[in-house]
């Protein structure tokens, strides 16, 4: 195995357990091994020859090397990864998920870039890193050992990968099937387009936040806004609310929205409209319209650092919105899934809105992702989703 050089001074990032190593922190100049290819195993060592791990090598990425083990004796191959996704499997057992997770959350799981979302029987794969994506087969052939799915699907298409050097793919790992399925979640029954709905077809990660909706919407009505496949609408519905209006600016979003409601018998609470949310919230708040719950999860306002300060104002705005709707002693349900807006800062920022709006909150619920998406604390990547539900007064 060929082995790369830090530089003398590295970050203690690394030092720390952090999988990541930088362009910037690989000595070029250092004496070593020929090149190693793109996507190869390499041993990582430190500037003095001590060895830190072993991970996948791209010299095209800014992230250099993502590593796999720290354990010189651990060999990377079929075994490996069939063991590493016996061992998450495992652990989401331990943890109540059975039917539906993430089986793997790439870094949280060691295994860096690698999505996997479990959807009863069918499998959604996704490989974000070259390093990785050399391993599709070796994951595939694991998959069918471990769980003899009935189904196996790619959904690569994302501009992440040419970051790497990777085509964007979306396609069948396995014989064709349906990819339209039908999942139960909390009791309430779901579409999931696994091979057109966002990322892998449906947003596993607000699965147990959806169901601390349950007491607060009883008898209310409820707007929801950026309802996308309307889970968070059709289970207010199904924990009693007495209305729901969901809004979202896509047309096939609210498509899905309609079908899931009926799927459910909940057509007649639920109501979609096809509208931007941001005008249509001004609108109606001096319009002086009420209601007993808002909702709002929002898509990710940037990926960028350079554009934080206009994530900032655009969560405040939303916020602020969201909360003049909210009747006296009403809720205010939100999310943000930009994992560069941290716990604290978001927090601050609805503290800002409520401040603005002249309207005194109180911290009922605040989580992160469900617990099927592991957070190893430092490494902000993984702890991206942020939920909270606060009393407006």
């Amino acid at each position: 195995m060929k082995s790369i050089v830090l530089n003398k001074n590295i970050s203690r990032r690394i030092e720390n357990g952090h999988p990541w190593i930088f362009s910037n922190e690989v000595n070029t100049g250092k004496e070593r091994d020929a090149s190693p290819q793109p996507g190869e195993i390499v041993n990582v060592l430190t500037f003095d020859k001590n060895f830190i791990g072993k991970g996948y090598y791209n010299p095209k990425s800014q992230i250099s090397v993502r590593l796999l083990t720290r354990d010189k004796d651990v060999n990377i191959d079929d075994a490996f990864f069939h063991n590493k996704i016996k061992e998450a499997w495992e652990y989401r057992q331990k943890i109540g998920y059975s039917e539906n997770c993430r089986l793997i959350f790439g870094e949280a799981d060691d295994i860096p870039q690698l999505i996997i979302d479990k959807f009863n029987d069918y499998f959604v794969i996704q490989t974000l890193a070259l390093g990785i994506d050399v391993w599709k087969p070796s994951i595939v052939k694991a998959l069918n050992e471990i769980f003899s799915p009935k189904g196996i699907y790619e959904r690569n298409d994302v501009p992440v990968r040419e970051l790497e050097g990777l085509e964007q793919r979306k396609g069948f790992l396995s014989e064709p099937f349906d990819t339209n399925i039908i999942i139960n979640e909390n009791g309430i029954k779901f579409n999931v387009d696994i091979a057109n709905g966002q990322k892998t077809g449906y947003f596993l990660d607000q699965q147990d936040n959806r169901k601390a909706i349950q007491h607060i919407v009883k008898g209310a009505d409820v707007l929801g806004v950026f309802t996308y496949t309307g889970s968070f609408e059709v289970s207010a519905a199904y924990y009693g609310a007495k209305s729901v209006l969901g809004l979202d600016i896509s047309q096939g979003a609210i498509d899905m929205c309609n079908k899931n409601a009926a799927l459910n018998g909940l057509e007649n609470i639920c109501k979609f409209e096809c509208v931007n949310a941001f005008d249509v919230l001004k609108a109606w708040s001096k319009e002086e319209k009420r209601w007993d719950v808002v909702m709002l999860d929002p898509p990710s306002f940037t990926k960028s650092r350079g554009n934080i300060d206009k994530a900032k104002a655009g969560y405040k705005e939303i916020n602020l919105r969201g909360m003049k709707l909210v009747k006296p002693g009403g809720f205010l349900v939100t999310s943000s899934c930009t994992n560069l807006v941290q716990p604290e800062l978001f927090l601050d920022i609805i503290a800002a809105a409520a401040k603005d709006a002249k309207r005194k909150i109180r911290q009922v619920v605040f989580n992160a992702q469900s617990a099927d998406h592991p957070i190893i604390r430092g490494w902000e990547n993984t702890h991206y989703l942020k939920f909270l539900i606060v009393q407006v007064l």
